[in-house]
């Protein structure tokens, strides 16, 4: 075999392996949580703010902040459910309980010009939905006297999904 056939088979041989290893590479696969896990997160977060006494609306979104399920208790203020959109997003697009990012962009603080995005709400009651180190989404809760009221609601609502979700 001359040198220059055997230049255009390796050639072809590392082309042909570079296209595969880039096509194997060019998606990925995510989780998300069903309708009904997110019905069912929304409604024990709903169960235990009715169960301390509060009036409040439930928000459950997927990774990207796109929203599954809203429920809003019958006397819960008119303002809850979006706020508690907001919270779940926040959670969802921060990775984080919307309790820290509060803490952590108070006025003075390096970060926070981040309350000033939009869509933004950073008060306590939002908690990402994680599992096998990945965010399924997030629950966000509002009504409640206070964003630790809040978030305990929306924690009732992690713990009644825990066990569908772990992998």
């Amino acid at each position: 075999m001359n040198s220059a056939l055997r230049l255009v088979l390796a050639t072809s041989l590392l082309m042909t392996n570079f296209v595969a290893g880039a096509t194997e590479s060019a998606t990925f696969s995510v989780k998300l949580l069903t309708t009904e896990t997110a019905l069912k997160a929304a409604q024990a977060a709903l169960a235990k703010c009715r169960k301390d006494g509060f009036q409040a609306a439930v928000a459950v979104v997927d990774r990207a902040g796109v929203v599954q399920v809203v429920l809003r208790d019958r006397f819960a203020g008119a303002h809850t459910p979006d706020t508690a959109i907001g919270k779940a997003w926040t959670a969802a697009s921060f990775r984080q309980s919307t309790m820290a990012l509060a803490n952590e962009t108070q006025a003075g603080k390096s970060m926070s010009g981040i309350r000033q995005l939009p869509r933004v709400v950073a008060a306590g009651g939002g908690l990402p939905v994680e599992a096998g180190g990945s965010v399924l989404g997030a629950i966000g809760v509002s009504g409640a006297p206070g964003g630790e009221a809040d978030e305990a609601c929306a924690a009732a609502g992690l713990k009644a999904i825990n066990d569908d979700i772990e992998f």
